[in-house]
């Protein structure tokens, strides 16, 4: 494995740990705020950021955010989306000792899979762990996310009062348009070298704001409906499903040559997503009864 790739992979952990600190600031301002209404999003949005707690997890996902873009650009995206996949099992030890949740014992079976899929998964690299793979062609990129994008809105769209699919739902939503902004987000990473912050004035750059703002809104609605840390996982592990298909899709990751070395690719990733989205949710404590 190559030092960058290295690195790459050390900003994807940095990176799952503070997102989820920052989607449970998040959840707490969100809960604060008056619900979202889909017709007036800028005053939704307003009113969002009138919560210290929504500012203060969105300033938290933004240093996420670099974290996520260092890392894009120094690894191949399947792999710092299958850590950060992976770094989602801490979602339950942070919400256990800073947010005041309690682990149950499957959530430690789930802890348990996702450290299997990455074995698995390690002893699966072979010649991905040495570049970043950023080479693509902008017609597949723009047929990708443009899919992903189309079939985030559709599930919007869907969800109608609050019901309770409603809050899974548009966690799925939140989650695939995120996802579509990180394969964006890779594919211009390349281009930081040469261009520098003329990147930031490009057509792809319009797309990742465009989708990252309405994966907001949208992710906090379904933060306010819940269930919170359901929700939380869900979002993650639909941008992971789109971000680790894109690799061989869109940026032409090498996958093994041979049946056995692909199988194990394969079931390797899939643990690593089912078994992040699959750990259920830790409970809320409740205060003890006073003493008679």
């Amino acid at each position: 494995m190559s030092f960058s790739v290295q690195i790459g992979l050390m900003c994807s952990l940095a990176c799952a740990a503070v997102a989820i600190l920052g989607f449970l600031f998040k959840q707490r301002g969100a809960a604060g705020a008056p619900p979202v209404q889909w017709r007036h999003p800028v005053r939704s949005t307003v009113a969002l950021f009138a919560n210290r707690w929504w500012t203060l997890g969105i300033v938290v996902a933004m240093l996420a955010w670099v974290f996520h873009v260092a890392a894009l650009a120094l690894a191949p995206i399947s792999l710092v989306q299958a850590t950060i996949a992976g770094g989602l099992v801490l979602l339950t030890p942070i919400a256990d000792r800073v947010f005041g949740f309690r682990i149950t014992r499957r959530e430690l079976v789930g802890v348990g899979l996702t450290a299997v899929g990455l074995a698995f998964l390690a002893g699966t690299l072979g010649d991905i762990a040495e570049s970043a793979y950023g080479e693509y062609g902008g017609g597949t990129l723009t047929a990708y996310a443009g899919a992903i994008a189309a079939g985030a809105i559709g599930l919007a769209f869907v969800v109608r009062g609050d019901t309770p699919r409603a809050g899974p739902v548009l966690a799925v939503s939140a989650g695939l348009l995120w996802g579509a902004s990180d394969v964006v987000i890779k594919a211009k990473s390349g281009d930081l070298a040469d261009q520098g912050l003329l990147v930031l004035f490009s057509p792809e750059a319009l797309a990742i704001t465009v989708l990252s703002l309405v994966g907001l809104v949208v992710s906090a609605r379904s933060l306010q409906l819940g269930p919170t840390i359901a929700v939380i996982a869900i979002t993650n592990a639909a941008a992971n499903v789109c971000t680790i298909a894109s690799g061989p899709i869109v940026f032409g990751e090498p996958v093994p040559e041979d049946p056995l070395g692909l199988t194990v690719r394969i079931l390797a990733f899939t643990l690593v997503i089912v078994a992040a989205a699959l750990t259920p949710g830790p409970v809320e404590r409740r205060p003890e009864p006073a003493p008679a």
